[in-house]
Protein backbone atom coordinates (compact mmCIF):
# COMPACT_ATOMS: atom_id res chain seq x y z
CA UNK A 1 0.00 0.00 0.00
CA UNK A 2 2.06 3.40 -1.01
CA UNK A 3 1.97 6.10 0.75
CA UNK A 4 -1.55 8.25 -0.33
CA UNK A 5 -3.36 5.15 0.07
CA UNK A 6 -2.37 4.61 4.09
CA UNK A 7 -3.24 8.10 4.22
CA UNK A 8 -6.71 7.64 2.77
CA UNK A 9 -7.04 4.01 5.25
CA UNK A 10 -6.23 6.83 7.91
CA UNK A 11 -9.09 9.40 7.38
CA UNK A 12 -11.26 6.69 7.00
CA UNK A 13 -10.83 5.28 10.29
CA UNK A 14 -11.16 8.57 11.76
CA UNK A 15 -14.31 9.35 10.04
CA UNK A 16 -15.71 6.09 11.12
CA UNK A 17 -14.85 6.80 14.96
CA UNK A 18 -16.90 9.74 15.43
CA UNK A 19 -19.11 9.87 17.98
CA UNK A 20 -23.35 10.76 17.50
CA UNK A 21 -22.65 14.38 18.92
CA UNK A 22 -20.07 14.68 16.10
CA UNK A 23 -21.88 13.52 13.48
CA UNK A 24 -24.53 16.12 14.90
CA UNK A 25 -22.52 19.30 14.98
CA UNK A 26 -21.08 18.39 11.44
CA UNK A 27 -24.40 18.57 9.67
CA UNK A 28 -25.24 21.90 11.24
CA UNK A 29 -21.89 23.36 10.47
CA UNK A 30 -23.16 21.58 6.92
CA UNK A 31 -26.05 23.58 6.36
CA UNK A 32 -24.43 26.81 8.11
CA UNK A 33 -21.89 26.76 5.51
CA UNK A 34 -23.92 25.99 2.38
CA UNK A 35 -26.57 28.84 3.45
CA UNK A 36 -23.81 31.70 4.45
CA UNK A 37 -22.61 31.00 0.92
CA UNK A 38 -26.08 31.53 -0.78
CA UNK A 39 -26.24 34.93 1.16
CA UNK A 40 -22.88 35.70 -0.49
CA UNK A 41 -23.78 34.78 -3.96
CA UNK A 42 -27.38 34.69 -4.62
CA UNK A 43 -27.78 38.42 -5.19
CA UNK A 44 -25.56 38.33 -8.57
CA UNK A 45 -28.08 37.57 -11.30
CA UNK A 46 -30.59 40.04 -10.66
CA UNK A 47 -29.03 42.93 -7.73
CA UNK A 48 -27.56 44.66 -10.86
CA UNK A 49 -30.28 45.39 -12.60
CA UNK A 50 -32.19 46.91 -9.21
CA UNK A 51 -29.54 48.88 -8.30
CA UNK A 52 -29.50 50.55 -12.01
CA UNK A 53 -33.56 50.85 -12.05
CA UNK A 54 -33.12 53.06 -8.70
CA UNK A 55 -30.29 54.62 -10.52
CA UNK A 56 -27.01 53.37 -9.08
CA UNK A 57 -24.44 53.22 -11.35
CA UNK A 58 -21.85 50.16 -11.97
CA UNK A 59 -19.35 51.92 -9.36
CA UNK A 60 -21.66 52.11 -6.86
CA UNK A 61 -23.17 48.00 -6.97
CA UNK A 62 -19.88 47.05 -7.16
CA UNK A 63 -18.75 48.72 -4.03
CA UNK A 64 -21.61 46.88 -2.81
CA UNK A 65 -20.35 43.90 -3.76
CA UNK A 66 -16.76 44.35 -3.04
CA UNK A 67 -17.46 45.93 0.95
CA UNK A 68 -18.34 42.80 1.75
CA UNK A 69 -14.76 41.54 1.50
CA UNK A 70 -12.94 44.43 2.91
CA UNK A 71 -14.76 44.07 6.03
CA UNK A 72 -14.02 40.32 6.11
CA UNK A 73 -10.60 40.95 5.45
CA UNK A 74 -10.28 43.63 8.30
CA UNK A 75 -12.58 42.08 11.06
CA UNK A 76 -11.44 38.08 10.89
CA UNK A 77 -8.24 38.63 12.93
CA UNK A 78 -9.99 40.97 15.28
CA UNK A 79 -12.37 38.37 16.08
CA UNK A 80 -9.42 35.90 15.97
CA UNK A 81 -7.35 37.84 18.37
CA UNK A 82 -10.30 38.14 21.28
CA UNK A 83 -11.95 35.08 20.71
CA UNK A 84 -11.55 34.14 24.16
CA UNK A 85 -13.18 36.98 25.29
CA UNK A 86 -16.72 36.06 24.37
CA UNK A 87 -16.20 32.36 23.47
CA UNK A 88 -16.59 30.58 20.28
CA UNK A 89 -19.96 29.21 20.78
CA UNK A 90 -21.57 33.11 21.15
CA UNK A 91 -19.68 34.26 18.69
CA UNK A 92 -21.16 31.53 16.51
CA UNK A 93 -24.67 31.58 17.00
CA UNK A 94 -24.28 35.59 16.59
CA UNK A 95 -22.28 35.63 13.72
CA UNK A 96 -25.21 33.09 12.09
CA UNK A 97 -28.13 35.76 12.91
CA UNK A 98 -26.23 38.25 12.36
CA UNK A 99 -26.04 37.18 8.50
CA UNK A 100 -29.61 35.41 8.72
CA UNK A 101 -31.29 38.95 9.75
CA UNK A 102 -29.39 40.73 6.96
CA UNK A 103 -29.68 38.79 4.11
CA UNK A 104 -33.95 38.97 5.27
CA UNK A 105 -33.14 42.87 5.86
CA UNK A 106 -31.32 43.08 2.08
CA UNK A 107 -34.96 42.01 0.59
CA UNK A 108 -36.83 44.67 1.59
CA UNK A 109 -34.32 47.12 -0.13
CA UNK A 110 -36.80 46.70 -3.31
CA UNK A 111 -39.12 49.12 -1.77
CA UNK A 112 -36.56 52.26 -1.28
CA UNK A 113 -37.00 53.74 -4.37
CA UNK A 114 -35.01 56.80 -3.85
CA UNK A 115 -31.29 56.39 -4.91
CA UNK A 116 -28.97 57.56 -2.37
CA UNK A 117 -31.01 55.64 0.44
CA UNK A 118 -30.70 52.49 -1.54
CA UNK A 119 -27.04 52.75 -1.96
CA UNK A 120 -26.40 53.87 1.24
CA UNK A 121 -28.50 50.65 2.85
CA UNK A 122 -27.10 48.59 0.63
CA UNK A 123 -23.84 49.20 2.01
CA UNK A 124 -24.71 49.48 5.72
CA UNK A 125 -26.73 45.88 5.46
CA UNK A 126 -23.53 44.39 3.66
CA UNK A 127 -21.20 45.36 6.08
CA UNK A 128 -23.71 44.02 9.12
CA UNK A 129 -23.73 40.78 6.63
CA UNK A 130 -19.91 40.74 6.40
CA UNK A 131 -19.28 41.49 10.21
CA UNK A 132 -21.50 38.36 10.64
CA UNK A 133 -19.82 36.38 8.21
CA UNK A 134 -16.21 37.03 10.19
CA UNK A 135 -17.31 36.30 13.58
CA UNK A 136 -19.02 32.26 12.10
CA UNK A 137 -16.09 31.33 9.79
CA UNK A 138 -13.60 32.59 13.27
CA UNK A 139 -15.53 31.05 15.61
CA UNK A 140 -16.29 27.91 13.50
CA UNK A 141 -12.83 26.65 13.02
CA UNK A 142 -12.15 27.05 16.55
CA UNK A 143 -14.62 24.73 17.48
CA UNK A 144 -13.97 22.32 15.01
CA UNK A 145 -10.69 22.60 16.13
CA UNK A 146 -11.68 21.63 19.63
CA UNK A 147 -14.78 19.30 18.87
CA UNK A 148 -11.97 17.23 16.45
CA UNK A 149 -8.73 17.95 17.63
CA UNK A 150 -7.92 14.25 15.98
CA UNK A 151 -8.54 15.55 12.84
CA UNK A 152 -9.15 19.27 11.89
CA UNK A 153 -8.23 19.46 8.57
CA UNK A 154 -10.23 17.01 7.38
CA UNK A 155 -13.23 18.18 9.59
CA UNK A 156 -12.58 22.23 8.27
CA UNK A 157 -11.92 20.56 4.50
CA UNK A 158 -15.23 18.95 4.36
CA UNK A 159 -17.16 21.96 5.01
CA UNK A 160 -15.68 23.91 3.01
CA UNK A 161 -16.80 21.92 0.53
CA UNK A 162 -20.25 22.55 1.06
CA UNK A 163 -19.39 26.59 1.17
CA UNK A 164 -18.27 25.93 -2.53
CA UNK A 165 -21.49 24.18 -3.45
CA UNK A 166 -23.40 27.31 -1.80
CA UNK A 167 -21.44 29.99 -3.80
CA UNK A 168 -22.53 27.12 -6.89
CA UNK A 169 -26.24 27.27 -6.16
CA UNK A 170 -26.96 30.59 -4.71
CA UNK A 171 -27.19 32.45 -7.89
CA UNK A 172 -29.60 29.89 -9.16
CA UNK A 173 -31.61 29.70 -6.33
CA UNK A 174 -31.57 33.38 -6.24
CA UNK A 175 -32.83 33.49 -9.64
CA UNK A 176 -35.51 30.97 -9.35
CA UNK A 177 -36.74 32.64 -6.47
CA UNK A 178 -36.67 35.86 -7.98
CA UNK A 179 -39.21 35.00 -10.79
CA UNK A 180 -41.57 33.11 -8.47
CA UNK A 181 -41.16 36.20 -5.93
CA UNK A 182 -39.52 39.06 -7.05
CA UNK A 183 -36.79 40.70 -4.99
CA UNK A 184 -37.64 40.22 -1.83
CA UNK A 185 -38.62 36.38 -1.76
CA UNK A 186 -34.94 35.02 -2.04
CA UNK A 187 -33.73 36.66 0.93
CA UNK A 188 -36.56 35.75 2.78
CA UNK A 189 -36.03 32.56 2.49
CA UNK A 190 -32.20 32.45 2.68
CA UNK A 191 -32.20 34.85 5.81
CA UNK A 192 -35.27 32.82 7.57
CA UNK A 193 -32.93 29.72 6.72
CA UNK A 194 -30.13 30.86 8.66
CA UNK A 195 -31.57 31.96 11.47
CA UNK A 196 -33.29 28.86 12.16
CA UNK A 197 -30.00 27.07 12.12
CA UNK A 198 -28.79 30.04 14.22
CA UNK A 199 -31.79 29.51 16.84
CA UNK A 200 -31.08 25.76 17.10
CA UNK A 201 -27.08 25.74 17.61
CA UNK A 202 -27.19 26.52 20.90
CA UNK A 203 -28.73 23.08 21.74
CA UNK A 204 -26.62 21.07 19.31
CA UNK A 205 -22.80 22.73 19.40
CA UNK A 206 -20.72 22.50 22.39
CA UNK A 207 -18.48 25.51 23.41
CA UNK A 208 -15.88 24.53 21.71
CA UNK A 209 -12.64 23.45 23.19
CA UNK A 210 -9.28 25.31 22.55
CA UNK A 211 -5.67 25.12 21.89
CA UNK A 212 -3.65 22.76 24.12
CA UNK A 213 -0.58 24.84 26.21
CA UNK A 214 2.13 23.53 23.72
CA UNK A 215 -0.03 24.36 20.41
CA UNK A 216 -0.40 28.05 22.74
CA UNK A 217 3.40 28.09 22.50
CA UNK A 218 3.83 27.37 19.29
CA UNK A 219 2.13 30.76 18.14
CA UNK A 220 4.74 32.89 19.07
CA UNK A 221 7.14 33.44 16.27
CA UNK A 222 5.46 33.42 13.07
CA UNK A 223 2.35 34.91 11.43
CA UNK A 224 1.26 35.86 8.13
CA UNK A 225 4.54 38.15 6.67
CA UNK A 226 6.57 35.43 8.13
CA UNK A 227 4.95 32.72 6.15
CA UNK A 228 5.56 35.01 2.92
CA UNK A 229 8.61 34.88 3.31
CA UNK A 230 8.93 31.67 1.62
CA UNK A 231 8.95 31.81 -2.29
CA UNK A 232 6.32 29.11 -2.64
CA UNK A 233 3.70 31.05 0.04
CA UNK A 234 3.94 33.69 -1.84
CA UNK A 235 3.08 32.33 -5.05
CA UNK A 236 0.31 30.80 -3.74
CA UNK A 237 -1.01 34.13 -2.03
CA UNK A 238 -0.40 35.81 -5.69
CA UNK A 239 -2.65 33.18 -7.28
CA UNK A 240 -5.09 33.18 -4.79
CA UNK A 241 -5.49 36.63 -5.05
CA UNK A 242 -5.98 36.97 -8.24
CA UNK A 243 -8.22 33.98 -9.19
CA UNK A 244 -10.53 36.00 -6.68
CA UNK A 245 -9.81 39.09 -7.96
CA UNK A 246 -11.15 37.08 -11.20
CA UNK A 247 -14.20 35.50 -9.68
CA UNK A 248 -15.38 39.12 -7.99
CA UNK A 249 -14.89 41.02 -11.39
CA UNK A 250 -17.05 38.73 -13.12
CA UNK A 251 -20.01 39.07 -9.96
CA UNK A 252 -20.25 42.45 -10.39
CA UNK A 253 -19.91 42.85 -14.66
CA UNK A 254 -21.11 39.33 -15.54
CA UNK A 255 -25.00 40.01 -15.27
CA UNK A 256 -25.28 43.19 -17.45
CA UNK A 257 -22.96 42.06 -20.38
CA UNK A 258 -25.55 39.31 -20.71
CA UNK A 259 -28.14 41.45 -20.63
CA UNK A 260 -27.96 41.80 -24.69
CA UNK A 261 -28.93 37.75 -24.82
CA UNK A 262 -32.58 38.96 -23.59
CA UNK A 263 -32.00 36.08 -20.34
CA UNK A 264 -34.46 35.48 -17.96
CA UNK A 265 -33.61 35.86 -14.08
CA UNK A 266 -33.28 31.83 -14.06
CA UNK A 267 -31.07 31.57 -17.23
CA UNK A 268 -28.59 33.97 -15.66
CA UNK A 269 -28.59 32.11 -12.55
CA UNK A 270 -27.48 29.03 -14.65
CA UNK A 271 -24.88 31.10 -16.60
CA UNK A 272 -23.62 32.02 -13.37
CA UNK A 273 -23.68 28.50 -12.07
CA UNK A 274 -21.10 27.04 -15.36
CA UNK A 275 -17.97 28.39 -13.67
CA UNK A 276 -19.07 26.85 -10.52
CA UNK A 277 -20.25 23.67 -11.66
CA UNK A 278 -16.81 23.02 -13.56
CA UNK A 279 -14.97 24.09 -10.74
CA UNK A 280 -16.79 20.92 -8.67
CA UNK A 281 -15.92 18.52 -11.16
CA UNK A 282 -12.42 19.76 -11.95
CA UNK A 283 -11.29 20.08 -8.08
CA UNK A 284 -10.97 15.89 -7.90
CA UNK A 285 -8.54 15.71 -11.16
CA UNK A 286 -6.62 18.56 -9.66
CA UNK A 287 -6.59 16.95 -6.34
CA UNK A 288 -6.10 13.41 -7.62
CA UNK A 289 -2.99 14.98 -10.29
CA UNK A 290 -1.42 16.66 -7.28
CA UNK A 291 -1.43 13.07 -5.06
CA UNK A 292 0.41 10.91 -8.06
CA UNK A 293 2.10 13.64 -10.77
CA UNK A 294 2.12 17.03 -10.41
CA UNK A 295 3.82 19.40 -7.70
CA UNK A 296 0.91 21.87 -6.86
CA UNK A 297 3.55 25.18 -7.78
CA UNK A 298 2.67 23.45 -11.43
CA UNK A 299 -1.04 22.97 -11.25
CA UNK A 300 -1.23 26.71 -9.90
CA UNK A 301 0.84 27.83 -12.94
CA UNK A 302 -1.30 26.04 -15.15
CA UNK A 303 -4.80 27.52 -13.59
CA UNK A 304 -3.08 30.76 -14.15
CA UNK A 305 -2.83 29.83 -18.19
CA UNK A 306 -5.92 28.81 -18.01
CA UNK A 307 -7.72 32.27 -16.52
CA UNK A 308 -5.80 34.58 -19.20
CA UNK A 309 -7.33 31.88 -22.25
CA UNK A 310 -10.75 32.09 -20.07
CA UNK A 311 -11.36 35.53 -20.30
CA UNK A 312 -9.85 36.06 -23.83
CA UNK A 313 -13.50 34.13 -25.02
CA UNK A 314 -15.87 35.50 -22.13
CA UNK A 315 -16.15 38.88 -23.57
CA UNK A 316 -14.24 38.17 -25.89
CA UNK A 317 -11.60 40.41 -25.18
CA UNK A 318 -11.68 43.65 -27.13
CA UNK A 319 -9.35 42.90 -29.71
CA UNK A 320 -10.19 39.56 -30.98
CA UNK A 321 -12.88 39.95 -33.71
CA UNK A 322 -15.15 38.27 -33.00
CA UNK A 323 -19.10 39.71 -31.80
CA UNK A 324 -20.17 38.31 -28.31
CA UNK A 325 -22.01 34.99 -28.23
CA UNK A 326 -23.91 33.02 -25.65
CA UNK A 327 -22.07 29.81 -26.31
CA UNK A 328 -18.48 31.23 -26.95
CA UNK A 329 -19.32 33.21 -22.94
CA UNK A 330 -20.35 29.74 -21.29
CA UNK A 331 -17.48 28.06 -22.73
CA UNK A 332 -15.38 30.82 -21.31
CA UNK A 333 -16.79 30.49 -17.90
CA UNK A 334 -16.37 26.68 -18.21
CA UNK A 335 -12.47 27.22 -18.57
CA UNK A 336 -12.26 29.68 -15.73
CA UNK A 337 -14.11 27.70 -13.16
CA UNK A 338 -11.53 24.62 -14.24
CA UNK A 339 -8.77 27.42 -13.68
CA UNK A 340 -10.08 28.62 -10.38
CA UNK A 341 -10.48 25.02 -8.96
CA UNK A 342 -7.00 24.33 -9.85
CA UNK A 343 -5.42 27.32 -8.28
CA UNK A 344 -7.72 27.41 -5.17
CA UNK A 345 -7.02 23.71 -4.40
CA UNK A 346 -3.19 23.89 -5.29
CA UNK A 347 -2.95 27.34 -3.36
CA UNK A 348 -3.66 25.99 -0.26
CA UNK A 349 -1.89 22.89 -0.52
CA UNK A 350 1.17 24.36 -1.66
CA UNK A 351 1.36 27.02 1.18
CA UNK A 352 0.71 24.28 3.80
CA UNK A 353 2.84 21.56 2.43
CA UNK A 354 5.90 24.17 1.93
CA UNK A 355 5.48 26.02 5.10
CA UNK A 356 5.91 22.89 7.26
CA UNK A 357 8.86 21.75 5.20
CA UNK A 358 10.18 24.86 6.01
CA UNK A 359 10.11 24.64 9.82
CA UNK A 360 7.02 26.02 10.56
CA UNK A 361 5.98 23.30 13.11
CA UNK A 362 3.50 20.83 12.35
CA UNK A 363 0.06 22.14 14.52
CA UNK A 364 -3.18 23.80 15.11
CA UNK A 365 -1.29 27.26 14.82
CA UNK A 366 0.05 26.78 11.86
CA UNK A 367 -3.15 25.35 9.72
CA UNK A 368 -4.97 28.78 11.30
CA UNK A 369 -1.49 31.07 9.87
CA UNK A 370 -2.07 29.24 6.38
CA UNK A 371 -5.62 29.66 6.61
CA UNK A 372 -5.39 33.18 7.62
CA UNK A 373 -2.96 33.88 4.29
CA UNK A 374 -5.67 31.95 2.33
CA UNK A 375 -9.01 33.47 3.48
CA UNK A 376 -6.64 37.18 3.70
CA UNK A 377 -6.04 37.26 -0.48
CA UNK A 378 -9.45 36.10 -0.79
CA UNK A 379 -11.18 38.45 0.75
CA UNK A 380 -8.91 41.12 -0.56
CA UNK A 381 -9.20 39.90 -4.53
CA UNK A 382 -12.98 39.32 -4.09
CA UNK A 383 -13.25 43.26 -2.94
CA UNK A 384 -10.52 44.79 -5.70
CA UNK A 385 -12.30 42.54 -8.55
CA UNK A 386 -16.37 43.89 -8.22
CA UNK A 387 -14.84 47.54 -7.14
CA UNK A 388 -12.56 47.92 -9.79
CA UNK A 389 -14.94 46.01 -12.27
CA UNK A 390 -17.90 48.02 -11.47
CA UNK A 391 -15.87 51.65 -12.27
CA UNK A 392 -14.45 50.31 -14.83
CA UNK A 393 -17.67 49.03 -16.32
CA UNK A 394 -19.27 52.65 -15.79
CA UNK A 395 -15.84 54.14 -17.95
CA UNK A 396 -16.29 51.65 -20.91
CA UNK A 397 -17.59 48.27 -22.22
CA UNK A 398 -17.40 44.58 -20.64
CA UNK A 399 -15.46 43.47 -23.37
CA UNK A 400 -13.17 46.21 -22.78
CA UNK A 401 -13.25 46.26 -18.91
CA UNK A 402 -12.13 42.50 -19.15
CA UNK A 403 -8.93 43.74 -19.62
CA UNK A 404 -8.19 44.46 -16.31
CA UNK A 405 -8.60 40.24 -14.97
CA UNK A 406 -6.81 38.86 -18.41
CA UNK A 407 -3.84 41.45 -17.78
CA UNK A 408 -3.80 40.77 -13.65
CA UNK A 409 -3.64 37.24 -14.98
CA UNK A 410 -0.60 37.74 -17.39
CA UNK A 411 1.51 39.63 -14.56
CA UNK A 412 0.49 37.18 -12.47
CA UNK A 413 2.11 33.99 -14.02
CA UNK A 414 4.83 36.07 -14.99
CA UNK A 415 5.78 36.58 -11.84
CA UNK A 416 4.81 33.19 -10.68
CA UNK A 417 7.75 32.08 -13.20
CA UNK A 418 11.10 32.89 -11.29
CA UNK A 419 8.83 32.14 -8.02
CA UNK A 420 8.74 28.71 -9.47
CA UNK A 421 12.70 28.48 -10.56
CA UNK A 422 13.60 29.73 -6.85
CA UNK A 423 11.53 27.36 -5.37
CA UNK A 424 12.46 24.10 -7.10
CA UNK A 425 17.02 25.90 -6.45
CA UNK A 426 15.80 25.59 -2.45
CA UNK A 427 14.28 21.98 -3.33
CA UNK A 428 17.39 21.27 -4.99
CA UNK A 429 19.02 22.63 -1.90
CA UNK A 430 16.98 21.16 0.63
CA UNK A 431 17.05 17.73 0.00
CA UNK A 432 20.85 17.10 -1.47
CA UNK A 433 20.53 17.30 -5.44
CA UNK A 434 23.83 17.45 -7.48
CA UNK A 435 23.81 19.19 -10.46
CA UNK A 436 23.31 16.28 -12.35
CA UNK A 437 19.91 15.53 -10.86
CA UNK A 438 21.41 12.75 -8.98
CA UNK A 439 19.96 12.67 -5.11
CA UNK A 440 23.01 12.46 -2.86
CA UNK A 441 20.71 11.32 0.41
CA UNK A 442 17.76 9.69 -1.18
CA UNK A 443 16.24 8.47 2.50
CA UNK A 444 16.56 11.61 4.13
CA UNK A 445 14.81 13.30 0.82
CA UNK A 446 12.07 10.76 1.42
CA UNK A 447 11.84 11.38 5.15
CA UNK A 448 11.42 15.02 4.17
CA UNK A 449 9.36 14.97 1.99
CA UNK A 450 6.61 12.95 3.78
CA UNK A 451 7.35 14.46 7.43
CA UNK A 452 8.68 17.81 6.93
CA UNK A 453 11.69 19.27 9.27
CA UNK A 454 9.83 18.47 12.43
CA UNK A 455 9.61 14.79 11.34
CA UNK A 456 5.60 15.42 12.25
CA UNK A 457 4.35 12.86 10.05
CA UNK A 458 0.88 12.70 12.06
CA UNK A 459 -0.40 15.84 10.63
CA UNK A 460 1.10 15.57 7.33
CA UNK A 461 -0.48 12.54 6.66
CA UNK A 462 -3.58 14.20 8.41
CA UNK A 463 -3.14 17.29 5.99
CA UNK A 464 -2.70 15.50 2.71
CA UNK A 465 -5.44 12.64 3.02
CA UNK A 466 -7.82 15.82 4.52
CA UNK A 467 -7.87 17.89 0.94
CA UNK A 468 -9.35 15.24 -0.52
CA UNK A 469 -12.70 15.65 0.59
CA UNK A 470 -12.59 19.39 -0.41
CA UNK A 471 -11.26 18.49 -3.98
Amino acid sequence: MNYFNRVRENIRRKVSVFSGSQWVIILVFCFAYLFAACVNSLQAPFYPAEAERKGASATEYGLVFGIFQLIVFIASPIFGKYMHFLGAKLVLELGLFTIGASCFAFGFLARVNDHTAFITLSFAIRVFEAIGASAFCTASFTIIAGEFAGSVATTFASLETFYGLGLIIGPTLGGILFELGGFLLPFVVTGLCLIVVALITPCLVPGGGSMDKADSNDQEGFSIITLLRIPAATLAALTIWMSSCSIGFLSATLEPHLRQFHLSEMQVGLVFMTTGISYSLSAPIWGKLMDKKWHPKYVSLFGCGLLIVAHLIIGPAIFIPIEPQLGITCVGLIIHGIGVGAIQVSGFVLALRESIANGFPDSLKTYSVVSGLWASFLSLGMFVGPSLGGWLLDQSSFRMSSLFPLVTAIIVSVLVIPIVYIHNRQTRRRFGWESNGNITNASESSTLLHQGPNNSRKGSQEFYGSFRPMA
